[in-house]
């Protein structure tokens, strides 16, 4: 489904502008993304590249291949390239998805989330109190942790 059909009151070139800009120092490019995956495959991938110890690596590899390269993340393609790129064995990961071996681990951590009323991604959390949802500018997190701060002074 395309962004702009779900969520339409979004500025998406505006918001793609000013990730370009915060990512630029970090080294980090945002490509055009106007797709909104479903992301259930890949987050079952997760799970599996954490089995298999090389989250820190899938991750990368998925984050790139959404926000860089734009690719579909919900489809087998864009999860087997990440899987690729982190060093995992794609025909075991394969086997894992279409097993659901992680359907149920997935469904607890988003249970779990829901309860605490994680609805959205991302969602920061800080000192298990503060709660801020989505891609937020610097200064909403330093506003938060100044709060923070002076709440317990």
């Amino acid at each position: 489904m395309l962004l702009t059909v779900s969520l339409p009151h979004i500025d998406w070139d505006g918001m793609y502008r000013n990730l370009r800009k915060s990512g630029e120092r970090y080294g980090i490019q945002f490509g055009d993304v106007r797709l909104l995956s479903n992301a259930r495959m890949s987050l079952e991938a997760g799970e599996f590249a954490k089995q298999c110890g090389k989250f820190e690596a899938y991750h990368e590899a998925i984050f790139s291949i959404y926000f860089t390269q734009a690719r579909d993340i919900g489809s087998w393609d864009g999860v087997r390239k990440a899987a690729e790129v982190a060093g995992l064995d794609t025909a075991e990961l394969k086997k894992a998805l279409d097993e659901g071996r992680y359907r149920k681990i997935l469904a607890a951590v988003t249970d779990a989330a829901h309860r605490t009323g994680i609805n959205s991604a991302p969602t920061f959390i800080i000192n298990d109190r503060y709660m801020i949802t989505g891609a937020q500018p610097l200064e909403v997190f330093r506003d938060a942790l100044i709060r923070i701060d002076d709440q317990d002074a």
